[in-house]
């Protein structure tokens, strides 16, 4: 069984070069290949010049995260795609367990490690933290991280568990099952492409774990800062995508809910003088009607019942009741 560590690059030699040294020196069992999306520095240079072990794949543009690794993945070979932020630092030995448990375990198709924050590594990651979830309002949340709360890592979630979504940080995916599964969404460009596509993994019965045993440490906002009104606009449209595609029941009722709470969030934007973000969801919206009809025709009916109610959203649980933690869920 072989493995594919692909970066994705756009404009990052300083990431390449504070990041990159972990990875080739603690994953000796993979192939490493950077693939980058039409950089204007001279991040493909230092690479070459300093690191001859990474093969380079060069994308014709800046198509994202979705259409920089599909345009990347279609070239390899390998039986395990891992597709790796280039703000990532690895550990000894983070890959043995995820390859052992490919090994062992055939219906499993994704597999996230445990993600740690670089700057403050007692604490869990926003990107994916021990594994995530998707609540009925298509929120998502993770063990460690509900909303802007990350917990401390105690080692409470350090059991194996299967979760509903694996982080774009970084994961592993079996080769097969990304192209079954028709690669990643372009059209979403970045952010929560990766819940998309665990969501259409799920439907062909697919399993998806976070394993623990195998430890990473993100620093997140490498290529867009957490407050960019761009990632802003991105989170809000896509995660509508989400359920436009891949909800099965009471889909208007949900995006109309989902369109009131995100008035509520633009109010809490103005409130607090953010205007360039209130401006980012009425984007988003706008954006969100105008693929309306494209995301529709991409829609795969499945059968599983669902039973419907609001007040079991993360919201509720989270902004109501003050349950912070995924513990107390």
């Amino acid at each position: 069984m072989k493995i594919a560590v692909v970066i994705l690059n756009w404009n990052g030699k300083k990431l390449l070069e504070t990041f990159l040294p972990s990875v080739v020196k603690h994953s000796t069992e993979a192939n490493l290949y950077l693939a980058d999306n039409a950089s204007e520095d001279n991040s493909v240079a230092f690479v070459q010049q300093n690191f001859p072990r990474v093969q380079l794949i060069q994308n014709k543009e800046n198509g994202g995260y979705a259409k920089g690794y599909n345009d990347a993945l279609k070239h390899l070979k390998e039986d395990i795609f891992i597709l790796l932020n280039s703000d990532v630092e690895v550990t000894p030995n983070w890959l043995t367990p995820i390859l052992a448990h490919f090994k062992t375990q055939a219906n499993t198709a994704i597999i996230q490690p445990k993600i740690l924050n670089y700057t403050n590594k007692n604490k869990f990651d926003y990107a994916g933290a021990c594994g995530g979830f998707v609540d009925q309002l298509g929120y998502p949340y993770c063990r460690g991280r509900i909303f802007e709360t990350l917990e401390e890592d105690k080692n409470q979630y350090n059991e194996p568990l299967q979760v509903s979504w694996a982080s774009g940080a970084c994961f592993a995916i079996r080769k097969e099952v990304f192209f079954e599964a028709g690669k990643l969404d372009e059209d979403y460009f970045a952010h929560q492409e990766e819940i998309d596509l665990c969501w259409r993994v799920h439907q062909l019965n697919y399993a998806i774990w976070a394993l623990p045993q195998s430890t990473v440490y993100h620093l997140g906002g490498g290529t867009l800062h957490a407050m960019h009104p761009k990632k802003t606009f991105l989170n809000f449209r896509n995660s509508l995508f989400n359920l436009v595609k891949n909800k099965q029941q009471f889909v208007t009722l949900t995006i109309l809910i989902r369109m009131v709470l995100d008035g509520v969030a633009g109010i809490k934007f103005l409130i607090e003088l953010k205007p360039k973000h209130f401006l980012a969801i009425l984007k988003a919206h706008y954006s969100f009607y105008k693929y309306l009809p494209k995301m529709i025709k991409k829609r795969k009916p499945t059968y599983n019942k669902e039973k419907f109610s609001p007040l079991k959203s993360i919201v509720w649980r989270y902004f109501i009741e003050k349950k912070t933690t995924y513990r107390q869920l």
